[in-house]
């Protein structure tokens, strides 16, 4: 890439000042160091120019400015990603954080959000109705974000993916203009933006599908770290051939005494008594000493996992894919909670299943259909800590896991380092992302999974 010249810099602040005004920062204004932090401490990026947009229509002309002046472009919409991808160092950061919005459609079951929006923004709006759409497990995570790449989550076996909820998206290409990508609209691009993640431009809205979900059944289980072993070989039993209502989180948590074997099922069927049934044998597991699963709405189940988001923190993820908790990946898993580097630190495993496994592969970008689980390994720690022996951890434990790994991983959780197994987590689908990708954004104007550059 050619140096940044005051000069680019300057073309593009003559092109933005007179539309966006003061809410066009620069490294000196009040309010830049504020807009260039991200939910990881770690990431301390410093981009040329904050171009903090209000519509469609002026992040066009952010990204045509960033176009013209030859500055390297990046999108900050929920701010979640750990790797820092939202922010390049000396580039130009559309910020989409004022546009927040949610738009709902009762009588049609959609809504439609913009491309700033969290999953609390999305709920805030329906839950008045009683309508959900699939989000992730944390309610401050943005939703394009989560979207693009995939979308595990709490409802994943009834509903899919939330990628698999998408009915729509308006999208600002690397050239400024504005696409609407859909099944009668751009296919290919509503194709490559489920799974393909933020690479082929700026996803200012998105069209969601609703459904009825007035109330889940969710909660926490904890259960003493000794009982680690058989929670987690009865979690694989169970879960196994659970129905589409079920879906389980396990792993382990930080607690006051060191690591705490979770189980956290949600149940979103209509009928709550097969759910305390279902909720009843994972309770039976070992000997939880806390018991917080009861009804609640769905966007009150979302608020568990807030605690461990602590503001000035410093995170590092790594992820992988496995066919089953098998008794292999069990003991990988205890021993690397046993040996955690970090009192904070934490190792959730996901599960896939039900309508969200039952998608052709090719249907969307996001190509690993058979049921499975996502292992996400989050070190966290103080920022006065070096982070050696926390990635030590880290690496240490997608190691032991490898053996009974399958190809690929969540690209959404993996960093800049992990191209080839990116790659492998597209599969068949790689070659048709890296066409969609050199006709979309030919240049590499975005590169939010890096792996997707040829």
């Amino acid at each position: 890439m050619t140096a940044i010249s005051a000069a680019d810099i300057d073309t593009a602040v003559r092109a933005l000042r007179p539309r966006l005004g003061d809410r066009l920062l620069l490294p000196d204004d009040g309010g830049f160091d504020g807009a260039r932090k991200v939910w990881n401490a770690a990431v301390s990026r410093r981009p040329a120019l904050i171009a903090r947009c209000r519509d469609t229509a002026e992040v066009g002309a952010a990204v045509r400015a960033a176009r013209d002046a030859g500055l390297p472009l990046s999108v900050r919409a929920g701010g979640h990603d750990w790797a820092g991808r939202a922010l390049r160092d000396g580039g130009l950061v559309i910020d989409l954080t004022g546009m927040r919005g949610a738009t709902v459609d009762p009588a049609g079951r959609t809504v439609t959000v913009q491309g700033g929006a969290t999953a609390d923004d999305l709920l805030a709006a329906t839950a008045p109705h009683g309508l959900v759409t699939a989000t992730g497990v944390v309610r401050s995570v943005g939703l394009a974000g989560l979207t693009t790449a995939g979308g595990y989550g709490p409802l994943i076996g009834r509903f899919g993916l939330a990628l698999d909820n998408l009915l729509g998206a308006d999208v600002v290409l690397a050239d400024g203009s504005t696409v609407t990508a859909g099944p009668d609209g751009d296919p290919e691009l509503w194709w490559a933006l489920r799974g393909g993640g933020g690479n082929f431009g700026v996803v200012t809205d998105l069209r969601f599908r609703l459904h009825d979900l007035p109330t889940v059944l969710a909660g926490m289980l904890l259960f003493p770290f000794a009982e680690a072993g058989a929670v987690l070989a009865g979690y694989a039993e169970i879960v196994a051939d659970a129905p589409d209502e079920l879906t389980v989180m396990t792993g382990f948590l930080p607690g006051p005494d060191g690591p705490m074997t979770f189980l956290c099922p949600f149940w979103s069927g209509a009928d709550l008594a097969a759910g305390e049934r279902a909720i009843a044998r994972l309770r039976a597991l070992g000997h939880p000493f806390v018991d917080q699963v009861g009804a609640m709405p769905y966007v009150a189940a979302l608020g568990m996992f807030d605690a461990n988001i602590v503001e000035g923190n410093h995170y590092l993820l790594r992820s992988r894919w496995l066919p089953s908790v098998s008794l292999a990946a069990a003991d990988a898993l205890t021993a690397a909670a046993a040996a955690i580097s970090s009192p904070f630190s934490t190792l959730i495993v996901n599960r896939f299943h039900g309508a969200a496994a039952r998608i052709d592969p090719a249907a969307t970008a996001f190509a690993n259909r058979v049921p499975h689980q996502v292992v996400e390994v989050i070190a966290v720690y103080p920022p006065t800590d070096a982070a050696d022996r926390h990635r030590a951890w880290a690496d240490s434990v997608v190691a032991a896991l490898d053996p009974v790994s399958l190809p690929g991983a969540y690209p959404n959780l993996l960093g800049p380092d992990d191209d080839a197994r990116a790659r492998d987590s597209f599969a068949g689908n790689l070659d048709r992302l890296l066409a969609a990708k050199r006709r979309y954004d030919p240049d590499n104007a975005f590169s939010a999974i890096p792996a997707l550059v040829d």
